[in-house]
């Protein structure tokens, strides 16, 4: 029975894995986190689990150890921060100003604690870019100091999209398990013609002005734009960008030639399709296909966290703290979507029942 086991989320951010998993019915007693600020949007959607502030590369064996439910089996879950990853995707050669960021020696500390407390089953969330930075040795490194402790490990590229989320974001998701039997990744269950799309996912969200904030929701708010900027998405169409406009919008950049690949800044989404990857700049107009399908602004931070999959109760904003829409861009584009934690929480199920584990 999925009561016999306990859950601590290491990396958790806001609560987007944590959640997906206590959907499925897993008990979800601690997420630890670097940034202070995730603590409210954690605990308060999350009642159970507690938020834990402490920075990975300090946390002890022990300490972990203590977070999880006495008595029950261990299930060990997290992304660890992928930025050094996703600027290895931009910048392949550029080892040496990846090397001076601590960030990706987390995934070092991940492992280091999977094989001092013995969970039964760990799970990892990650870029794509991870298994071909620094020539994959990272991801097998990692592999590696699983499988000398008797681990059975397995990867998957996977596409929040075939999930029903509506969003295209790809993503590699790891397994570890003690079992015999390693754990495969459920089946998609949506395809091209059944995607969740845009329209879908907004369905009846209140319009918004660019600057405005809705009354009754104070997350659904979008930046303001400036005269320059509405005049630049009044010429977009939907699904368009910056080539609808005419010669005087279009930025310097773009009349160069290297600029004419840049297809997806400052475009609108379209309502038949999926919302792009969501990144922690997905309220900036220029930072990528985030403008409204139809309206003048860029996507809301409430559109935003709904296209990871958030509820649309999800509180983010705590009362008794100032509003700032650029940390909690932050927190909502690095989180990993609630679709994609059910996947990973019924993967897990699955595997237990095949196991006779549960």
């Amino acid at each position: 029975m999925l009561e016999d086991y306990s859950v601590v989320d290491l990396f958790c951010g806001v609560g987007g894995l944590t959640h997906g998993l206590r959907l499925k019915d897993f008990d979800v007693t601690a997420g630890i986190d670097f940034d202070a600020s995730c603590e409210y949007a954690f605990n308060a959607n999350n009642q159970g689990a507690k938020f834990h502030h402490i920075d990975v590369l300090e946390l002890r064996p022990k300490q972990l150890n203590s977070f999880f439910r006495k008595g029950k089996k261990k299930i060990l879950v997290g992304c660890a921060p992928c930025q050094p990853f996703s600027l290895y995707n931009k910048k392949r050669n550029n080892l040496k100003a990846i090397s001076k960021d601590n960030k990706w020696k987390l995934l070092d500390s991940f492992a280091d604690l999977i094989l001092a407390t013995k969970p039964e089953i760990i799970s990892m969330e990650n870029v794509l870019s991870l298994e071909i930075f620094n020539n994959g040795k990272v991801l097998q490194n990692f592999i590696n100091k699983l499988e000398s402790a008797k681990y059975k490990v397995s990867y998957f590229k996977v596409n929040a999209q075939d999930y029903g989320v509506p969003q295209r974001r790809k993503r590699l998701v790891l397994f570890g398990t003690k079992n015999k039997i390693p754990i495969n990744i459920i089946s998609p269950t949506h395809s091209k013609g059944n995607y969740k799309t845009v329209k879908q996912a907004l369905r009846k969200m209140p319009k918004l002005k660019s600057g405005e904030t809705n009354k009754k929701d104070p997350l659904h708010h979008c930046r303001n734009l400036g005269e320059l900027n509405l005049r630049r998405i009044r010429a977009t169409k939907e699904g368009g960008f910056w080539r609808d406009w005419p010669e005087e919008l279009k930025l310097d950049c773009h009349k160069k030639e290297g600029g004419k690949s840049f297809r997806s800044v400052y475009g609108r989404m379209r309502w038949d399709d999926v919302a792009p990857t969501i990144t922690t700049y997905c309220i900036g107009l220029g930072n990528g296909r985030f403008g409204h399908p139809e309206e003048d602004r860029a996507m809301s931070l409430r559109e935003a966290a709904i296209f990871q999959d958030f509820p649309r109760t999800y509180k983010f904003i705590d009362p008794q703290v100032k509003f700032s829409a650029t940390k909690l861009a932050r927190q909502i584009g690095n989180a990993v979507p609630v679709g994609l934690g059910k996947v990973i929480g019924e993967s897990i199920i699955k595997h237990l029942k095949e196991n006779g584990k549960i």
